[in-house]
C-alpha cells in the first residue's frame, strides 16, 4: 500500500516505490514522458467535501487536455493543477449523474471566457447534444454581451458534442486513441468507461459501475486503471440522518464496486497499477488507507495500489 502526502506522484518517485512495476514510466523519464494523468476530483456523490470534490480527471498529452467527467469543481481544480483552460481539446462524460456532469457546461463556458478559440469535441451518452444546446441558450445573454463588448469569437461553433450509445472506438487523433465500453450502473443507461492510449501510456477510467466484464476487457493490460470504490459497511454512517436513507442505501449498494471487488477486476484485467477514486464515503475517519489497500489485496490484486487524492498526479 502506498500512502501519499505529496501533491504529485512523480515518475522517479513511482519507480523508487514500485521497482520493476513501472518500467515504461522509468524508461520514459529520460526521454521525457509526454502523458500526464491528474486526478482532479476523487469524491463519490454530488456533495463536495472538505478534502474531496466530485469526480473529474484530466489526461495531458503533448499539452492537450482530455477531461474525463465534470463534477462540481473541475474548472477550479484544472487551474489549481496548472492546466490552461485554452488547452482543452476533448471532454468525456461517463454518465449523467450530477457528480459527473454538473460542471460540463460551466467548464466549456469558462474555458471560452479564458480565451479558448479552438474546437472542443465532447463525448457522452444522450442527451449530450441537447444539454449542450440548452446550456448555450441559458447563457445567451452573457455570450452575446461578451462577443459584442469584448470581441470574442462565438462559442457555439467551437463545441462539437457527440453522443455515444454503445462501446467501441471513440476518437483517434493527435497520436491518441480513446475507446469506451458499456458498464453496469443501473438505472442510468448507458453508462460508459473510457480507455485512453497514447504513445507512452494507457489509462482506463471506470466511471460508476458494479463489477463489469466489459470493463475488465477494456482495461486489459492497461498501465493505469482508475476505479470507483465504496466501503459497503460504512454506508449507514454516511447516510445517518438522510430523509431518504433507505432508498439511497439500496441504490448505492446496487450499482457500485467494493474495494475487494475492484481488486478482483484489476487482477483479472492484469493492469499495471490500480488507482482508487470516487470514494464512497468520501471522508470517513474510521476507514484507514491500510483498510482500503488490504481489501483490494483480498480481491487478489498484487500490483501497485494508489489511493487517489484530489490534485494527485499519477
Amino acid at each position: 500500500m502506498l500512502e501519499l502526502s505529496r501533491r504529485e506522484l512523480t515518475v522517479g518517485t513511482a519507480a523508487m516505490l514500485f521497482p520493476g512495476t513501472l518500467r515504461h514510466l522509468a524508461g520514459a523519464e529520460g526521454a521525457g514522458t509526454k502523458t500526464r494523468i491528474i486526478l482532479l476530483g476523487t469524491g463519490g456523490g454530488p456533495v463536495p467535501r472538505r478534502t474531496r470534490v466530485p469526480s473529474s480527471q484530466v489526461v495531458l498529452v503533448n499539452e492537450r487536455a482530455y477531461v474525463f467527467d465534470c463534477g462540481v469543481g473541475v474548472t477550479t481544480q484544472l487551474a489549481r493543477a496548472g492546466v490552461r483552460l485554452t488547452s482543452l481539446r476533448h471532454v468525456f462524460i461517463t454518465h449523467h449523474h450530477s457528480d459527473h456532469n454538473a460542471e460540463y457546461g460551466p467548464l466549456l463556458l469558462t474555458a471560452w471566457g479564458a480565451g479558448l478559440r479552438t474546437p472542443v469535441d465532447t463525448w457522452g451518452p444522450p442527451p449530450l447534444k441537447r444539454m449542450t444546446q440548452l446550456f448555450l441558450e441559458m447563457n445567451e445573454y452573457d455570450i452575446r454581451t461578451r462577443m459584442e463588448d469584448e470581441g470574442r469569437v462565438p462559442p457555439g461553433p467551437l463545441i462539437k458534442p457527440h453522443e455515444l450509445k454503445q462501446g467501441g472506438a471513440v476518437v483517434r487523433a493527435d497520436g491518441v486513441a480513446v475507446t469506451c465500453a458499456l458498464v453496469d450502473h443501473p438505472p442510468v443507461k448507458p453508462a460508459l468507461a473510457y480507455r485512453l492510449d497514447s504513445p507512452d501510456r494507457s489509462v482506463v477510467f471506470s466511471g460508476d459501475t458494479r463489477p463489469s466484464k466489459a470493463l475488465i476487457e477494456l482495461a486489459r493490460e492497461a498501465d493505469v486503471l482508475v476505479h470507483e470504490v465504496i466501503w459497503p459497511t460504512a454506508i449507514d454512517r454516511l447516510l445517518s440522518g438522510a430523509y431518504n436513507a433507505e432508498a439511497l442505501k439500496k441504490s448505492i449498494l446496487s450499482h457500485h464496486t467494493s474495494a475487494e471487488e475492484a481488486g478482483r477486476v484489476a487482477a483479472e484485467a492484469r493492469v499495471k497499477m490500480l488507482v482508487l477514486s470516487h470514494f464512497v464515503p468520501a471522508e470517513d475517519p474510521e476507514i484507514t488507507d491500510e483498510m482500503w489497500s488490504a481489501a483490494v489485496q483480498r480481491g487478489g490484486y498484487r500490483g501497485p495500489i494508489v489511493l487517489g487524492k484530489d490534485l494527485l498526479e499519477i
